[in-house]
């Protein structure tokens, strides 16, 4: 009884008809089998299978409204004297808190990605980040005929503001040469740009100031260097304050 067993299944395979996909012909089948009705009932296998396996055409989830359509129904009314918006007997409101935003305006630009000037004033600092091609020239820390005017604008907003705390002076280069070269010609600018600005602080009458003045190379870029573009952005120097809160 055992070896009868695969002859069966091997008669029963053979009676089932077999499908070949045409050589030269795609997207048609041949069929070879010994009967019309076992040909029949392959094809429509195959016109089953096909329809199976056709990718459906992507629709709109969310159509838009057609006519006769039900209208939205409106929100949800809000019971205001519902228990679960109330507080917690004896609870009380967090302190308000004012978040720090952040307002940019870009100065001179060159192009709109690259700005001579970039401006940050948040609810507690202030940030003036001068292009380093606007203020010296190429591996240069000497300051340009044109670099006083922009330091003076900045001692004036300095003056008006009353500023009282330290006022930081940093500088920043780009990756290209060593790390240590990157690291005194930083160091250089942001001590040249210093110097006109205590200058010209004392000029406008205002001369007790504190200053925090460094030098950071190739650390802290705001691009990735991959580019002369994003390179020409890293070359800074930066003056930071913090007015006095009105």
């Amino acid at each position: 009884m055992t070896p009868a067993a695969p002859r069966r299944r091997r008669a029963r395979a053979a009676a089932e008809p077999r499908i070949a996909a045409a050589p030269r012909e795609p997207g048609r089948v041949r069929l070879a089998t010994r009967a019309p009705a076992a040909a029949a009932a392959a094809l429509a296998l195959v016109l089953a299978a096909g329809t199976a396996l056709a990718v459906p055409a992507a629709a709109d989830t969310n159509p838009p409204p057609t006519a006769g359509d039900p209208a939205p129904s409106a929100p949800v009314p809000l019971n205001t004297a519902s228990p679960g918006l109330k507080l917690a007997k004896g609870a009380t409101l967090a302190p308000a808190k004012v978040l720090d935003i952040v307002s940019v305006t870009d100065q001179g630009s060159v192009s709109a990605s690259q700005p001579e000037q970039r401006d940050e004033t948040s609810n507690s600092t202030v940030t003036y980040a001068l292009q380093a091609e606007v203020l010296f020239g190429k591996d240069s820390s000497t300051l340009s005929p044109s670099a006083s005017a922009r330091i003076q604008a900045i001692a004036r907003d300095i003056n008006t503001r009353h500023v009282t705390s330290p006022i930081r002076v940093f500088g920043f280069t780009d990756d290209l040469g060593s790390s240590a070269h990157g690291d005194a010609l930083s160091k250089a600018r942001a001590n040249a740009v210093y110097k006109v600005l205590a200058r010209e602080l004392t000029t406008l009458g205002d001369p007790g100031h504190t200053f925090q003045v460094r030098g950071y190379g190739e650390d802290y870029p705001i691009a990735d260097n991959s580019t002369e573009s994003s390179r020409r952005e890293n070359r800074r120097v930066e003056i930071t304050f913090t007015p006095p809160v009105s």
